[in-house]
């Protein structure tokens, strides 16, 4: 491809989309492409397997190959998860790759959060032949559109908690309360402040029926595996009071239907029955960069979908995560961390130290004032998400883009769609025909993802 939009920014910017389109034409242009797979299995024994080609391993194809390799690899495991990666055609490849996700390698943080973290087993990827490989074999779950009755839905952010009281399908009471439980060490902090939540909304019910929530994390059947927002916790002190609160909470709310899952599934969820569509992939840039998927079918998966971590930029020197330490990943481009990292770049000077959700309140104020200073931060976003959408549709079939979170909030959001709109049109027209990137209306944004939590269980 000879045409390249560049972030005015960040002119240095390597879309993964990009990079892995060149790198397919030369595999197209070669002679003997090799016809590889990735197979990622889950100890409840499903599997997602992901089939591609490579170029021939040569000698001079190798380190490259392993490069791509390597970051669809990051790319799948944030996605999907697995507890065991099986990959068939590349297998010279694959002790370089266990190497790198290994105990002392340049991905150990990947290798004890997919290990003991989320998975409770070592992280294993092992060569395998075509004829080895496991069937594809995933589960999906209809989860959500239950209205009925009275209920309370939850969301917990990195800077506030949202709540909202139910009565069969409207809102009859909703706030928001700024917490900061990023490095609160004490978990008795997160939990009594969920549950002071849980009884600020139940205030204004006649009864309570059923909770739902969602949270930035891991959760599998209501226990909390990881998550960003118990940070702070030593491990002895989330295995004893963090792993299990929400059955706790749910023991001490009378044991009625209770569950939690990820927030971006449940912001999909809310996009999907707000457009009366499917296919959605929901999108929030706020503190960090929250996702979650509606099939075609109108299921959630048990996919993990943690994009904040899988890698949109492919520079050698793209600028770290601060969690994970890895390069290029997505929550240095699409959340409030992008704002503040490109703010001096547009030349705004903001004082050190101020923590980023009140440099996104400066940076929106400017941009409401029309400083062309504050536009090109917006303008530089824009240009990431066109082509982190034209990334993401590799691994998602998508019809609906659902788009928001604060980074989004006033006349800046305008500007980030309309930049990622012209990115896909000029570079990617065929998916720009397929995609539509939407927002969610007033009211949505007010009371969707509340209603969408709190229809997660069923009265049944």
């Amino acid at each position: 491809m000879d045409t390249i939009i560049k972030p005015i920014l960040d002119p240095n910017f390597a879309p993964s989309a990009i990079w892995n389109q060149a790198y397919q034409e030369k595999v197209a242009a070669s002679a003997e492409p090799i016809e590889a797979a990735l197979a990622l299995v889950r100890p409840d024994e499903t599997c997602s397997l992901y089939r591609i080609q490579t170029l021939p391993l040569t000698e001079e194809n190798e380190a490259q190959t392993l490069r791509y390799l390597e970051r669809l690899l990051k790319f799948l495991l944030w996605q999907r998860g697995a507890s065991k990666v099986l990959i068939s055609g590349c297998e010279s490849l694959v002790a370089n790759l266990s190497a790198i996700y290994s105990e002392n390698g340049g991905r150990s943080f990947d290798y004890h959060f997919f290990g003991e973290k989320v998975y409770g087993q070592a992280l294993e990827i092992l060569p395998c032949m075509e004829a080895d490989l496991p069937q594809a074999n995933e589960k999906s779950i209809r989860m959500g559109y239950n209205l009925d009755g009275c209920r309370i839905g939850f969301d917990l952010g990195g800077s506030d908690r949202k709540c909202a009281a139910v009565i069969d399908g409207e809102v009859v009471f909703s706030e928001e309360v700024e917490w900061s439980p990023y490095f609160e060490s004490n978990p008795n902090y997160h939990i009594d402040g969920i549950n002071d939540t849980l009884k600020r909304a139940a205030a204004h019910l006649p009864r309570v029926d059923a909770i739902g929530g969602s949270a930035a994390g891991v959760y599998v059947n209501n226990e909390v595996r990881v998550g960003s927002l118990f940070r702070g916790v030593s491990p002895e002190n989330f295995d004893a009071k963090v792993r299990r609160l929400f059955f706790d909470l749910k023991e001490e709310w009378q044991n009625v239907p209770f569950e939690v899952v990820n927030d971006g599934e449940v912001t999909a969820l809310a996009g999907s029955m707000s457009m009366g569509e499917n296919a959605v992939l929901g999108i929030s840039m706020g503190t960090s960069l929250a996702a979650g998927y509606i099939t075609p079918e109108g299921s959630i998966t048990p996919w993990l979908n943690e994009l904040a971590f899988v890698p949109v930029d492919y520079r050698e020197d793209a600028p770290a995560d601060e969690w994970s330490g890895d390069l290029g990943c997505g929550a240095q481009y699409l959340t409030q961390q992008a704002v503040a990292r490109l703010a001096p770049l547009a030349g705004i000077t903001l004082p050190s130290g101020m923590p980023f959700p009140e440099q996104l309140v400066e940076v929106q104020r400017l941009m409401a004032e029309g400083d062309e200073r504050a536009a090109k931060i917006y303008s530089t976003m824009g240009t990431y998400l066109g082509y982190s959408i034209a990334h993401f549709s590799k691994f998602y079939s998508i019809k609906k883009i659902l788009l928001l979170g604060r980074v989004t909030s006033g006349q800046g959001g305008s500007v980030i769609i309309e930049k990622a709109r012209e990115v896909l049109d000029a570079l990617f027209p065929e998916l720009a025909k397929e995609i539509e990137i939407v927002t969610p209306n007033e009211k949505d944004k007010r009371h969707g993802q509340a209603v969408a939590a709190a229809s997660l269980p069923s009265l049944t």
